[in-house]
């Protein structure tokens, strides 16, 4: 199973231990499905994590870009999707689903959860996502 996590799943990790966001995480670094990511993607985790309420270390951040650098599948996208219209950085990561050839995205937004699914790719959240894995 291969999967992209929106980037409330990784926030929802760091931040608060113990939700399904971390145990998606805990089931991605067990090796129990492959994530895919992009290169816009990891950027926009960089630039979450600098400017979050909560403060994290460059330091803990790098080993966060590092863990994903080497656990994930990395992608390059060959189109520019215009599909979520309320909030168009949301783009990236159907792109990237698309680009790596996804079965889901996984994710709490309320603008991919309408979605439900496109081209393929199921959009579910963790709790979902959890029962699948």
């Amino acid at each position: 199973m291969k999967a992209v996590l929106d980037m409330n799943v990784f926030i929802s990790d760091l931040f608060w231990e113990g939700n399904f966001c971390s145990q998606i995480i805990s089931k991605w670094r067990m090796g129990k499905f492959q994530l895919i990511s992009s290169k816009e993607i990891i950027e926009e985790l960089v630039k979450t994590l600098n400017n979050f309420n909560i403060s994290m270390s460059e330091d803990a951040i790098q080993e966060w870009i590092n863990l994903i650098i080497k656990n994930a599948i990395l992608v390059e996208s060959s189109e520019k999707l215009e599909i979520i219209k309320e909030d168009p950085s949301d783009n990236k990561f159907l792109e990237a689903a698309i680009a790596g050839n996804a079965n889901f995205i996984i994710s709490q937004d309320k603008h991919f959860l309408k979605l439900k699914e496109y081209r393929s790719i199921k959009i579910i959240k963790p709790e979902e996502a959890l029962i699948i894995i």
